[in-house]
């Protein structure tokens, strides 16, 4: 995001509008840095404008997108759901945490990424029910409790009732992790 002029404060709000519609994830640091202004100036334009705080932002996205999963309950799912295409792809966000991690190493434990990818590639499967027939997964470096993990999943074929996924998963647009999942498709009785 490059820098602007600076605005006055009415056209500041409605470009600020303008940016969170297109991007709902800037930061108030990202916006601060583009209006060339405080961080405060920004938290005291979106209160005057009703815009809440970006992690209340993301919990907003991922409610509209619960609603569109078919084959697990949203709150099964590991991380934000920020974004959902049912049968296309999807998005989620997980901030990790201490209790994520071996407190030796502060190392993140690998199953705790792997629900992220695994929640989210049933999440985008079209279907009332599916369960991971396969997955081929590897680890390509460490994540540190305190990192945010972004998983974008894409359903790459569909073959009668096998769905292949694929998960990647970045910290700071590095992938850390990627998966192959075949997600077999349960019929109903």
């Amino acid at each position: 995001m490059s820098k602007t002029r600076k605005l006055n404060k009415s056209k500041r709000q409605n470009k600020l509008l303008e940016l969170l519609k297109e991007d709902p994830f800037l930061t108030d640091d990202d916006l601060s840095e583009y209006f060339n202004v405080s961080i405060q100036t920004i938290r005291l334009d979106r209160l005057e404008l009703g815009i809440p705080e970006l992690r209340q932002r993301i919990k907003n996205v991922a409610e509209k997108n619960y609603e569109k999963v078919r084959s697990i309950v949203g709150a099964e799912i590991v991380g934000e759901l920020v974004d959902l295409n049912l049968g296309t792809s999807g998005i989620s966000i997980l901030e990790t945490t201490p209790d994520m991690a071996f407190s030796k190493t502060n190392i993140v434990r690998g199953h705790n990424i792997f629900s992220q990818a695994e929640s989210l590639a049933m999440a985008v499967v079209d279907a009332e029910v599916a369960l991971t027939g396969v997955s081929n997964i590897k680890y390509l470096s460490p994540v540190s409790a305190g990192d945010k993990l972004i998983a974008k999943a894409e359903v790459t074929r569909v073959r009668g009732n096998n769905h292949f996924v694929h998960v990647k998963i970045y910290v700071n647009q590095t992938q850390v992790f990627r998966g192959k999942f075949i997600l077999v498709i349960i019929k109903g009785k």
